[in-house]
């Protein structure tokens, strides 16, 4: 548990591991249609390289927006943060979109957790999903209601709109409900049955797709993309998911079917690594592992 009065450290320590569990996320693989050191994915227009000049240029961002949440800044101020925070990694990667949905949802977080250190209180998932929602919540409804009567400013937005879908916004004025009630139980639950990291996250990423609104596989695949990458997730953990002798056989051929399709579940990508922070930041300090390559 991080005190106040050592802010400081607390504040080192989240961004650190902010940036840890996105290059846990990267560093995964079978992961369907997404970059990982492996392939590039369903993406002619980026690879691993890409990732990991964003994550340097984002490093200092995160520790901006644990201090800002420990302040109490307004939701403006840290929609400034995380705008300012796109612009150096499209700088740092030539344009390519590589953590924009990140940069929100896991900045989000790191200020709910700021906010939480700040006042003394423990960091565990479901006080930052209520500090999220008393501090924040009102700002982030608001903005998702802005946003439905605006012409969309996003491919996700417009997918989103299309076809009556939950957006990435709405995810967050509902303070995550994926992330808190699917992604993050998953892959706890997977820890806990003494799974080793790599299968403990390909079976939270397989449960996150079986049921988001992933606008990324929408704006690829139109809605029947959709469908398709939620049914084959629900078959692999139907299958028994990764605890089966042949889950990377599996997951690797629901990988080549995404790529041909040029699926890509980023919405999904993004869940995942916050879930990866979240199990981090809230597990007892003697369970915490680094991120590994490990083949298991």
């Amino acid at each position: 548990m991080y005190q106040a009065a050592d802010l400081d450290t607390a504040v080192h320590r989240l961004a650190r591991e902010a940036v840890r569990a996105l290059y846990a996320e990267l560093v995964l693989e079978p992961k369907p249609g997404l970059v990982s050191l492996r392939d590039n994915g369903s993406h002619s227009d980026m690879h691993a390289g890409h990732f990991m000049r964003s994550l340097f240029a984002l490093r200092h961002y995160f520790a901006r927006m644990v201090r800002a949440g420990a302040e109490g800044a307004p939701f403006a101020e840290l929609e400034q943060l995380g705008q300012q925070a796109e612009a150096r990694m499209l700088a740092a990667t030539g344009g390519v979109n590589t953590h924009r949905g990140a940069i929100f949802c896991l900045g989000l977080l790191c200020a709910s957790a700021g906010w939480r250190v700040a006042a003394g209180l423990p960091l565990d998932a479901e006080g930052l999903r209520q500090s999220l929602r008393a501090r924040w919540g009102a700002a982030l409804r608001a903005r998702a209601e802005r946003a439905s009567h605006q012409p969309p400013r996003s491919n996700g937005q417009r997918a989103a709109r299309e076809h009556g879908l939950h957006s990435a916004g709405d995810e967050a004025a509902d303070a995550f409900p994926v992330l808190f009630e699917v992604s993050l139980p998953a892959l706890q639950r997977a820890t806990a049955a003494g799974w080793p990291d790599r299968r403990a996250r390909v079976q939270a990423l397989f449960a996150t797709m079986a049921v988001l609104d992933d606008t990324n596989l929408v704006h690829r695949g139109g809605i029947r993309g959709l469908h398709d990458a939620r049914q084959a997730a629900q078959r692999f953990l139907d299958e028994g998911g990764a605890a089966g002798a042949d889950w990377r056989d599996r997951a690797r051929a629901i990988h080549a079917a995404f790529v041909a399709r040029r699926l890509s579940p980023g919405g999904a990508a993004d869940l995942l690594g916050a879930a990866c922070w979240l199990a981090q930041v809230t597990a007892p300090a003697s369970s915490k592992r680094l991120p590994t390559t490990a083949r298991a």
